[in-house]
């Protein structure tokens, strides 16, 4: 044992009389009113005081069971510890928590799992590193904020990263990680903006620029983009198998909003099924990337910064902007909102209204039915 005991050595104790007591090392023994002797504990377990009576001494309870008594005791909580996600970790850093947490939203079949670990990989991790998760506070959520305005990140996206770490704040509590949330997340103040979409005819400029392009993949992903409203990652991570030209859908089984099918044009049919007899016979991906470690492309942003200004466009088209111009003309073509959610994999009619731009063509034409209706001025 680690512990030397002194004043507990069986010859002392044997020498007590009654009403004597003696405290060593959090260990306690009694000599009672009937000569009898009691051994008790009272000591410090993970953050926790345990106080137990172990016996008598006339039930031959000895110092070193009480020694093992301790020891085993403090074992069991190292071994809760570890073992997660039933037990907790004292010292759970950041780092640590972020890494189980992809790994059993991986095994549960979570949600946006390449986008969190963007975020995470990108921002959340090399800000908060080996912080213990349970001592995170305002004063560390105010300093990331600085930061990530010092570095011109936009509220919205910054809030999209708050999150993330919101959530997993809610999983290491639900999974007894930690005993409560560290802190109360408050997002951004974000200004309403009016979406910017394209016109037919600054999509059709974009598309052509697109086959000009160095970039084999660039123009794929505009296509796309256009005809179905998808995210980029949504795009970008498509495999082949999730493809059925027959059907007319993709299958997405990581979107924003929980796995769905996503229903395409005819003509988006006929071209991906031309577009996929053109990839080798070894690839699984549409867009196949050796370099990335997903075994796909997951940035195309200067390919299509190149094709904007080409198109001449102005910079403020994004690559969201693909997504706002199918939804937005969907709208405008008098499409009913359930119907676009379906499309556009929305989680509420609200999120689609916003797309119902109040200068759009379509608000004129349905003010014109109105007065044709009632034809008394």
């Amino acid at each position: 044992m680690a512990r030397i005991i002194k004043k507990l050595s069986p010859s002392l104790t044997r020498k007590m009389l009654a009403g004597d007591k003696v405290t060593e090392s959090g260990i306690t023994f009694e000599r009672l009113p009937g000569g009898d002797g009691r051994w008790t504990v009272g000591i410090m377990v993970d953050g926790s005081r345990i106080h137990r009576v172990i016996g008598l001494e006339s039930e031959g309870v000895t110092i070193n069971q009480v020694e093992k008594f301790i020891e085993d005791t403090r074992t069991k909580a190292r071994e809760g510890r570890l073992n997660l996600p039933k037990g907790r970790k004292l010292t759970l850093t950041f780092i640590q928590a972020a890494d189980d947490y992809l790994k059993l939203l991986r095994e549960t079949d979570g949600k946006g799992i390449d986008f969190k670990d963007t975020i995470l990989r990108l921002h959340l991790k090399p800000f908060f590193g080996n912080t213990p998760i349970a001592k995170i506070c305002q004063f560390d959520l105010e300093r990331y904020n600085k930061v990530r305005r010092d570095e011109k990140a936009k509220p919205a996206t910054v809030n999209r990263e708050l999150t993330v770490l919101s959530h997993i704040f809610t999983k290491a509590e639900e999974w007894k990680w930690i005993d409560h949330r560290p802190v109360k997340i408050k997002r951004q103040t974000v200004e309403e903006s009016r979406l910017i979409y394209l016109t037919s005819d600054q999509a059709d400029n974009l598309v052509q620029a697109a086959t000009h392009d160095q970039n084999p993949h660039v123009y794929p992903f505009i296509v796309i983009g256009l005809e179905t409203g998808m995210r980029k990652m949504e795009i970008l991570s498509m495999k082949r198998a999730d493809v059925d030209t027959e059907r007319r859908v993709v299958f997405i089984p990581d979107a924003k909003a929980g796995r769905r099918e996503q229903p395409i044009t005819a003509g988006l049919a006929d071209y991906l099924k031309r577009y996929i007899e053109s990839l080798n016979d070894d690839s699984e991906w549409l867009f196949p990337c050796s370099l990335s470690k997903t075994g796909h492309t997951v940035a195309i942003e200067k390919p299509y910064r190149r094709v904007v200004a080409d198109a001449g466009l102005p910079a403020t088209v994004c690559r969201h902007t693909l997504r706002h111009t199918a939804i937005t003309h969907l709208v405008q073509s008098g499409v009913d909102l359930p119907t676009v959610a379906r499309i556009s994999g929305h989680k509420t009619l609200a999120m689609v209204a916003k797309y119902a731009h109040a200068n759009g063509e379509h608000i004129q034409a349905a003010t014109d039915k109105l007065e044709r209706r009632y034809q008394h001025t």
